[in-house]
Order: structure tokens, then sequence, then C-alpha cells
């Protein structure tokens, strides 16, 4: 069955089934936002083709990474989720099962985070097109910021990096890893196709946190780029030790070194946090997430991002990043 088959009112009426009976139905849906915290609102937008596409992306991992990308951006401002609100540009000859599976699959992500879907809108498109508007809510003295990070302190990233790179690898070409263990295969795919926002971390920060400010974002572009952006907000520079990038070593069993470091550095959408903050604090945080996170370096006031190789040493280069039209 076919979305033209049933027209818009046929699809919303199934997609209302993935809302809140007491929230859907207005011209608008009304939230109750805690008077102490403050609104946060992100939106992404997932083109077919550019962000997803058939060979490696069934559509409720679609709809699970389209929900991920924006908690992930929730989860760097420090906040919390409270809605989310969901724009469709659909070809009319889509199968009906594609967009319910999509919605499954957001569903499934949300259901993490008792966090509801809300509202949107659905229009007719060559283009399969999906865009989430997140809202969350955050304390006003919580804020995580980009602009806010000073010399001295060291920069943390609370998990792999280059794993969603790596399992994109393996859905388009199959045979590259044929020697790598299965396991290892499954959780490369997995992180591309599955990737979890690190929401979980965000009560553990105030927990441990003194008087110092997070200073933060994703890593949805790239460890490098979110480094660079941070650096180029805050008006500091950093130095990144090579040794301590997480995940270099077990890209590295199936591909060179060099291809490694790059999709470390620059594969993106593995939606880690990169902070930084006091050495004391990092170390505890550490600590509290286990062996996947890792101090990777300091910043420093000399204006420049560079990576230490032992006695040698290179600027990261923004451009390599993910960037549209580039």
């Amino acid at each position: 069955m076919k979305i033209k088959d049933i027209g818009e009112q046929g699809l919303l009426k199934k997609l209302k089934s993935f809302c809140p009976h007491d929230i859907i139905g207005d011209d608008a849906a009304v939230l109750s936002i805690d008077p102490q915290q403050q609104l946060v609102v992100t939106t992404d937008v997932l083109v077919d083709k550019i962000h997803f596409s058939q060979t490696t992306t069934p559509p409720d991992s679609v709809g699970w990474r389209a929900i991920a990308a924006n908690l992930s951006d929730l989860a760097a401002m420090g906040a919390s989720p409270v809605g989310i609100v969901i724009g469709l540009s659909l070809p009319g000859n889509l199968p009906v099962d594609w967009v319910e599976q999509l919605y499954q699959g957001m569903s499934n992500l949300l259901r993490e985070y008792n966090t509801p879907i809300v509202g949107g809108d659905i229009c007719r498109s060559e283009v399969t097109t999906v865009s989430i508007t997140a809202l969350g809510q955050v304390d006003p003295d919580h804020i995580i910021k980009r602009s806010t990070a000073q010399p001295g302190d060291v920069i943390i990233t609370t998990g792999y990096h280059g794993m969603s790179r790596g399992g994109l690898e393996l859905l388009l070409n199959p045979t590259v890893a044929s020697n790598l263990d299965r396991d290892i295969q499954n959780r490369l795919i997995k992180a591309h196709q599955y990737p979890i926002p690190r929401l979980d971390l965000i009560p553990h920060l105030w927990e441990i946190m003194d008087t110092h400010t997070i200073t933060g974002m994703d890593s949805s572009d790239g460890l490098g780029d979110a480094v660079i952006q941070i650096c180029a907000m805050s008006g500091v520079g950093a130095q990144i030790q090579l040794s301590c990038l997480p995940c270099v070593s077990i890209i590295s069993q199936w591909f060179s070194s060099e291809q490694a470091l790059n999709w470390v550095l620059y594969g993106g959408e593995d939606f880690e946090l990169v902070l930084c903050l006091a050495e004391k604090t990092a170390k505890k945080l550490v600590e509290i997430i286990g062996q996947e996170a890792k101090i990777i370096g300091k910043i420093v006031e000399e204006k420049s991002v560079i990576l230490i190789d032992g006695d040698q040493q290179q600027a990261l280069n923004l451009t390599k990043g993910f960037q549209h039209f580039s």
C-alpha cells in the first residue's frame, strides 16, 4: 500500500497512534515547562540519499538516527527532552509501511527518555525528507556552551569515535572486513544505525561539578570538528594527544592506521559529547563513564588546534569534518 492510496488524512490517522491522545488533535501542542527551567530548541533535517539510503539504513534506523541527532544536541546543551515535532516530505508512491517503521524507530528511542511526539506536518515531495525539532529544558545555571573553554581545561570524549563511519563502510562494502571479528562488525554497524545520545551523562555532570564551567558540544560532525568549533567560539587553542584518541586501534585492525585516524577525527555521527572542564572533575567523569571515555588533550592559550604524536605535531583541518556544500 502506497501513501497515495490512503491520502494525507489516512496517513495522519496512522501516525497519530504514535502520539499522546491528550496532546495531539488541535492546531498546535500545548506543553508545560518547569518555570525554573529555560527552553532549548534544536532542529535537524535528514534527506534521502544524503543522510540515509536503502543500502545502509532501514526505515526504523532512519527514525532512530533522526531522533538521536536531536537528542544529542539537547544533551550537548545540558538539557533534558520535553517533546518532539516531526515534519515529513514524502513521495506519493512511498510504501505506508516505510513511514510506520520510521515512526516505530523514533518511538523506540524516545521511549527510553519518556519523550512524546507532540506534533508535526506532512507534505508531498519528490524526495523523502525527515525534519525533527526537539524541545528541551535546562536549568539556567547548567547550560553547556561552546564559548567558555579556558586554558588549563582538559578535553574529554565520552565514548569511541570512528565507529559510525566504520559501520557505514561495512554496510557499503561488506567484504572489506571479512576477517574482522563478527561481534566487532555488529558493534560498528549498530553504532551507525542505532547511535545512543548521551543524555544519560547529564545528571552525573552536575553531581560532580565544582564551581568551574563545563564547555562542550556533541561530535555529530566529527571529533576534530568539535574541538575546533569549541576553540573558535572560546578564543583558545588545543593540544590533542594521538595516543589518547579512542578507537583508533579497533579500526586499524582492518584498515590502515592513517584511515582509522581519519575516521576517528572526521568520520562524524558518533553522537558522543566533547567536553572541556577542570582536570580533577574530568577524571571523576571518566571513572563514572568507564573505559570508553578518555581525556584526549588540553586547552591552551595559543589559538591553534594541534595533534601531537610523540615529537611530531600537525594542525587539525576544519574542512575535513562534515560540511554541507563542500
